[in-house]
């Protein structure tokens, strides 16, 4: 693995030299791009790290390059440059940039993120097994070091904890031998942060010691290491503990794609206020993150649209987008939603708090020139973002584990086994159906009483209570109504799975002409060209299908909304299955985000601009589900949004689709295949 260092400053290319090479990484360093060129040219590195303003030319142009070659692609390049605005580094990351670091840059941060970067392109080597050997005893270490080399092992050394843990978060060894007493941390602990670490704590851990105290090995393995060795032991001792743990250990091996909290984090702050922007930075880059600055909620959002960090830090008030619309729209934005957010303000105000929590953001605390506060909360957020992460992950395996195993299953067996398995899987999933809507029922009477409670205080005791009490009971009431609503939707979701289903000739016109007037009739006020094909007719359930065109016409009335000249089409395609849709021109969304669509509580819309549930389309999916048909989108961000679907089967790719880009484009959809 080799790592090219384009820098025109002597001082730097030395600096990241000498730390790259002692971090296993061989680094070659040139000053110029005409140079950096002929490097490429001779031989292949996994890393480029990449000054942009340089004697001959922009390294922006040399990125192109690089992104050109068909031989480099793969290779990973961070941009190290002196942080102007954030539109220099979005200029780099949107030319192909895997990451920015501003100058002055924290040599460990770059280490980290350069072993992050090479790991995740780079293969391990077959049969190979690293070792990191933490002790501070330069003899013993040498002595195992050269023991375990000898065993064919690779070997990386430390001398303390604190460096024992970044080396652990930064090259991902196979095993860890750390003696037990240590300057700063002790073994125990070193073993007891990789055990909380989601990333690292399938390690398998080895404690040494010199001690003759009885109670040493319970205190060892309490800590959570996997074999306790004296160290008077013969070395042989120590490697055959060793391979025993990597045996134990098995093929299980370890989850790459997990963030380490030990591992390079980037911060985002965002503050107005260049003096409390520049302490932020200095207190947060001693703790080792990389700190990105932004003076606006524009900056941030544009930034964010280019690159995710592990954590936003927000100030309350500033000109232009303020810290709570900031806050909302991130949380709306899919990719970015679960980022944490911890806001910042100089104001002492209860209602600016519970505001300001209510847009979205994880954690507040006040501005302080005591910054421990703060860096705790940081710590916290990116700790409970990493086990959300984790959770969500071990989820998502257990469920494909249990699909595979149900469809292996299923395979194996005779049609009357299977004919028995399905029955069991539906009675089961009408018990929990009939479950969730006995828990969603029994939900409305405390909810109506809550709001009707509210009511009743704003309107008897008004003048006992203060603009703030008054403002408190406002709140209240808008979110027991907005749970109110969600649990109507819930049971309107649960009643079309759960009736009987009956097909028979339905009348889709006439469905949706009668859906349209009862919109027309709630909303007099509304222009709106409405225009329903004759003849849309097909086998089903009309109960389901006006179900469905409810929401879909709801939808196209809602997101058409902000049109003057709003327009809504129901028709048929000229196709074979026959393909109906529900055309406007509202909106629309950023295809990006289609597979989302038909998801569970999803919106791809902020709440303050469109109201609603996210179950609206989850409800349509199940209704043509049980039609064995297929739905899907085709939309633009501010030109309308067109659902397509099927009741009679699935849509193949044959001639009958070609040129339609449209109709090919719903496998990679949320469809309801």
């Amino acid at each position: 693995m080799k790592v090219l260092i384009v820098d025109d400053s002597l001082t730097i290319r030395m600096d990241l030299t000498e730390i790259l090479d002692a971090a296993a990484l061989p680094a070659v360093a040139c000053a110029t791009l005409a140079e950096a060129r002929r490097k490429l040219a001779e031989e292949h590195f996994e890393l480029v790290i990449l000054d942009i303003l340089l004697p001959d030319g922009d390294g922006i142009e040399l990125l192109k390059d690089i992104r050109s070659i068909a031989s480099a692609r793969d290779t990973a390049v961070m941009l190290l440059s002196t942080e102007a605005e954030i539109r220099d580094r979005v200029r780099g990351l949107t030319t192909g940039a895997d990451d920015y670091v501003g100058k002055p840059y924290d040599p460990n941060y770059v280490v980290a993120r350069a072993h992050e970067l090479v790991r995740r392109n780079a293969d391990s080597t077959p049969g190979e097994e690293t070792v990191l050997v933490i002790d501070d005893s330069v003899t013993f270490r040498e002595a195992l070091k050269d023991a375990l080399e000898q065993a064919s092992y690779r070997v990386i050394v430390s001398d303390t904890g604190e460096d024992g843990l970044r080396l652990a978060s930064d090259q991902r060894p196979s095993a860890v031998v750390v003696d037990g007493q240590l300057p700063g941390i002790d073994g125990a602990t070193v073993i007891r942060r990789i055990r909380l670490d989601a990333a690292l704590r399938g390690l398998p851990c080895l404690l040494l010691t010199a001690s003759e105290d009885r109670g040493a090995e319970v205190h060892a393995l309490d800590a959570g290491a996997d074999a306790f060795v004296r160290k008077d032991e013969e070395i042989g001792v120590i490697l055959a503990r060793l391979k025993a743990a990597l045996r134990s250990a098995g093929a299980q091996a370890q989850d790459r794609s997990t963030a380490s909290l030990l591992g390079p984090k980037k911060i985002l702050a965002v503050d107005d206020s260049e003096t409390h922007l520049q302490e932020l930075a200095e207190v947060l880059r001693a703790d080792g993150y990389e700190v990105v600055l932004a003076r606006s909620g524009e900056e941030a959002l544009q930034l964010l649209a280019v690159q995710p960090v592990d954590c936003v830090l927000l100030d309350l008030l500033m000109p232009g987008i303020g810290g709570r619309e900031t806050c909302r729209r991130i949380k709306n934005a899919p990719g970015i939603r679960d980022i944490p957010i911890v806001m910042l303000t100089a104001v002492e105000d209860r209602e600016a708090m519970i505001q300001g929590l209510g847009a979205g953001a994880d954690d507040y605390i006040a501005k302080s020139s005591d910054f421990d506060l703060l860096r705790a909360r940081v710590l916290a957020q990116l700790r409970r973002k990493q086990f959300e992460d984790e959770t969500r992950r071990i989820r998502e395996q257990l469920l494909r584990a249990e699909l595979e195993a149900v469809e292996a299953r299923a395979a194996r067996e005779i049609a009357e086994e299977r004919t028995k398995l399905v029955a069991e899987l539906q009675v089961k999933n009408e018990e929990l159906e009939s479950f969730s809507y006995s828990v969603a029922h029994d939900l409305r009477a405390p909810l109506r009483s809550i709001d009707g409670f509210g009511l009743a205080l704003l309107e008897d005791y008004a003048d006992k209570l203060d603009d703030d009490g008054r403002q408190f009971l406002t709140y209240v009431r808008e979110s027991a109504q907005q749970m109110s609503q969600l649990i109507d939707d819930m049971l309107a979701l649960s009643q079309v799975t759960r009736g009987e289903f009956e097909r028979a000739p339905v009348d889709l016109s006439s469905i949706a002409r009668l859906v349209g007037a009862q919109l027309q009739h709630a909303t007099p006020d509304r222009q709106i060209e409405f225009i329903v094909a004759d003849g849309l007719s097909a086998e089903g359930d009309t109960r389901l299908m006006t179900i469905a065109f409810e929401n879909l016409l709801g939808n196209a009335w809602k997101y058409t909304g902000a049109q003057e000249r709003a327009r809504i089409e129901v028709g048929t395609l000229d196709e074979e299955p026959r393909i109906f849709y529900v055309r406007d021109n509202g909106a629309g969304f950023d295809m990006a985000y289609a597979d989302k669509l038909f998801g569970m509580f999803q919106r791809l819309h902020a709440r303050s601009e469109f109201e609603g549930t996210g179950i609206g389309l989850a409800t349509v999916q199940r209704v043509i589900r049980r039609h064995g048909g297929r739905i899907w989108a085709d939309a633009k961000v501010g030109q309308g949004a067109t659902f397509y679907f099927t009741l009679d089967g699935d849509i193949r790719r044959d001639a009958s689709v070609k040129g339609r880009p449209e109709l090919v484009r719903q496998s990679t959809l949320g469809t309801a295949a």
